[in-house]
């Protein structure tokens, strides 16, 4: 395996039926919320959370069906924080499409957003398994925590690298990591795989989010799905940012404290070029690429498999990818 296509064909059976039952589960009586949910599933998306989850449920052997429904819960929860989040961000578009908020509304946005995670928890008794519960519920509860942490480091300069950190553990990464640990509980694994596979997600999900951190400057906004500079105008302070302000002095630091303080991303231009001059994203990348590599060794010990070779790919994939 080469590529994310390749990935998404061996699994191409699991996903089908794990879309399937994310279609039916999000069948409801309410005409708007059948709307509305389907919208945001239909709106693009690789589905890199469920997919976790499966492909780790087939490195371990699992034999059960499980896993779907499963991976359905991680998608649904992540969805919801989506719908969540363009509300508080005030976003227009994602992915290249506009935001439910943007056509229906910030309440219906939020009630769907509440719909969703209720279906998830529905949904998520169903193995009866107590470990399962409470890696979810407690993944939901730490994705809130990271959502108010990112919200109290609105327009703040002064973040630090430690802070971004916590905020990206508990807003990306501890869902990584919850669709791995329950594949491995679902088959069984002993505790030395489910924490290493906890541990592959974690560093696997800060990986990704510093990457997708760093596309918001250095990417095209026809290839990202949204413009250039969409954290620092929402006041987002982002690992790019934290350490162009930790080696710039007087005009250019200035420059970029001011454009955090007042979330201006006006002169977006000649910010990328400070970011630039500092090598604030190749720094970036090499703090993911720590990650990546962190999350390869806590699997070195599993079995050969085509399925751990996926595992590894995404690693990989997670630092090239330009969306």
């Amino acid at each position: 395996m080469q590529n994310f296509t390749e990935i998404q064909a061996l699994m191409k059976s699991e996903l089908d039926l794990m879309n399937k039952i994310l279609v039916d589960r999000l069948d409801s009586n309410v005409g708007l919320i059948n709307q509305m949910s389907h919208y945001i599933i239909n709106s693009g998306g690789k589905r890199i959370r469920p997919l976790l989850l499966l492909i780790c449920a087939k490195a371990t052997e699992y034999e059960g069906d499980y896993h779907y429904s499963m991976a359905v819960v991680i998608e649904l929860i992540h969805t919801a924080t989506l719908l969540h989040d363009d509300v508080v961000d005030q976003s227009k578009t994602r992915r290249g499409h506009e935001t439910a908020n943007e056509l229906w509304g910030n309440a219906p946005s939020v009630l769907v957003g509440d719909f969703l995670y209720s279906r998830a928890f529905e949904i998520m008794v169903e193995p009866n398994s107590m470990s399962i519960m409470r890696i979810l519920s407690k993944a939901t509860n730490q994705i809130s925590e990271g959502e108010v942490l990112q919200l109290l480091n609105i327009k703040n300069a002064k973040v630090t690298q430690t802070k971004y950190f916590k905020v990206i553990e508990r807003k990306t990464a501890c869902l990584f990591k919850a669709a791995c640990q329950i594949a491995a509980i679902l088959s069984k694994s002993d505790q030395q795989t489910i924490n290493a596979l906890g541990s592959f997600g974690m560093h696997l999900g800060n990986a990704f989010q510093i990457i997708d951190d760093t596309l918001d400057y250095e990417s095209d906004s026809s290839i990202i799905g949204k413009e250039i500079g969409d954290d620092l105008s929402e006041g987002k302070v982002t690992l790019p940012m934290i350490y162009a302000l930790e080696k710039t002095k007087k005009v250019e630091n200035k420059i970029l404290t001011d454009a955090i303080n007042n979330a201006d991303a006006s002169n977006i231009n000649q910010i990328v070029d400070i970011l630039l001059n500092v090598n604030a994203f190749q720094y970036s990348r090499d703090i993911a690429k720590a990650q990546s590599n962190k999350a390869l060794k806590s699997i070195a010990h599993l079995p050969d498999s085509k399925y751990k070779t996926a595992l590894i790919l995404l690693c990989e994939l997670s630092l090239e990818r330009s969306a």
